[in-house]
């Protein structure tokens, strides 16, 4: 079975990091308003490591923090 390991829209590879994480924190808000998220911080940990990002605390802080602001 193929899998898609990689972003397809054009462009999609151009944006930055602090962008990427920005548009992960969107994506969860969404699946979260959704109530489609059991573990806010496992999903972010899994979804940057899917996007090739950073996954240490500060990142998934970071991503969680776009989320739901504390």
């Amino acid at each position: 079975m193929d899998t898609q390991d990689a972003p397809i829209q054009d462009g999609s590879d151009e944006a930055t990091n602090a962008e990427k994480i920005a548009g992960l924190a969107q994506q969860m808000r969404a699946d979260a308003d959704a109530g489609i998220v059991d573990d806010l911080r496992g999903m972010a940990r899994q979804r940057l490591e899917e996007a090739q990002l950073p996954t240490d605390e500060a990142t998934v802080d970071q991503v969680v923090g776009g989320i739901r602001p504390s």
